[in-house]
């Protein structure tokens, strides 16, 4: 149980420090290389060497370069469809791909799908949305990319959490939880690199200090989130689905105490009702098996 909190704890770190990038207007890309540089610094560190010859001969390098490359597609993706669509149906999007993890689980692995698990899947959805409603703008206007990015954000972060489910159940053992992940970390920072390099203007953005305090403290949290969820998986105290659904609905619930107290936000009745649903929906989950 206490790496599931320390998955969720780092999740919701992650959208924190996200929330302090915007305020101090931090260059996106800059932060997300530095905190890619330190990710995967600390999976090479506790694995304890950097078996260049050991990664590239494994059975486990292709799903870590595709899981890596949709790692920071998706960073990106986060941010513009903040932008675009804003922050409420950004989160939602985000939040309600756990379907699709927990739909690959019961389908690819036969984890038992019996009315109850349904129900909490089918109520964890309902719970999430209603937990991170707000009300659109009446004057706010939809564009194309306001309703392509969310879906592509849905789509993207079921897909890699799936892969995450096949890597762990197929190639990655609980003992190479740090250098699968540090590697697939390692991946996403090359392609972030790429991306500089293509745009050198934006280089300059790594002169500011915020920048990689800000890069360091991502760069932790999104280590902590990824490397803990693989350890709990790999317990086998609950079924991938479970884990999944624990985990995210816990993101859920952290996150709008956190905004509510440390960020003084207003809960509608519809979010107070969402957190009591998302309750709910942990305990069936955990009654599901």
């Amino acid at each position: 149980m206490l790496l599931l909190i320390l998955s969720i704890l780092s999740s919701v770190g992650i959208f924190v420090i996200f929330k302090f990038i915007d305020k101090y207007k931090l260059p996106l890309i800059n932060v997300i290389i530095i905190n890619y540089i330190i990710a995967a610094s600390l999976g090479f560190i506790i694995n304890g060497n950097f078996p260049v010859k050991e990664i590239v001969q494994s059975n486990w390098i292709m799903p870590a370069i595709l899981i890596g490359v949709i790692f920071i597609v998706l960073f990106f993706v986060v941010g513009k469809s903040s932008q675009k669509a804003g922050i409420s149906i950004t989160t939602v999007a985000s939040k309600m791909s756990v379907v699709i993890p927990m739909v690959f689980a019961i389908i690819a692995y036969n984890e038992s799908a019996g009315i109850l698990k349904i129900a909490a899947i089918m109520i964890a959805v309902v719970a999430v949305a209603l937990s991170v409603y707000v009300k659109p703008l009446k004057n706010t206007k939809t564009s194309f990319l306001a309703v392509v990015l969310p879906i592509i954000l849905f789509i993207g972060m079921g897909v890699n959490n799936s892969l995450l489910i096949y890597s762990k159940e197929n190639y990655v053992t609980a003992e190479m939880s740090s250098i699968f992940t540090s590697t697939t970390f390692a991946i996403a920072l090359l392609a972030g690199i790429i991306v500089v390099l293509l745009h050198p203007s934006s280089i300059k953005g790594f002169a500011k200090l915020k920048t990689w305090i800000f890069g360091l403290l991502l760069g932790t949290a999104n280590f902590g989130s990824v490397f803990f969820i693989f350890l709990a998986l790999n317990t086998n105290i609950f079924p991938n689905s479970i884990t999944y659904g624990i985990v995210d609905v816990g993101i859920v619930i952290t996150t709008v105490l956190i905004g509510t107290m440390l960020f003084k936000e207003k809960l509608t009745k519809l979010n107070v009702f969402g957190v009591s649903l998302s309750i709910i929906t942990i305990i069936l989950m955990t009654l599901a098996e």
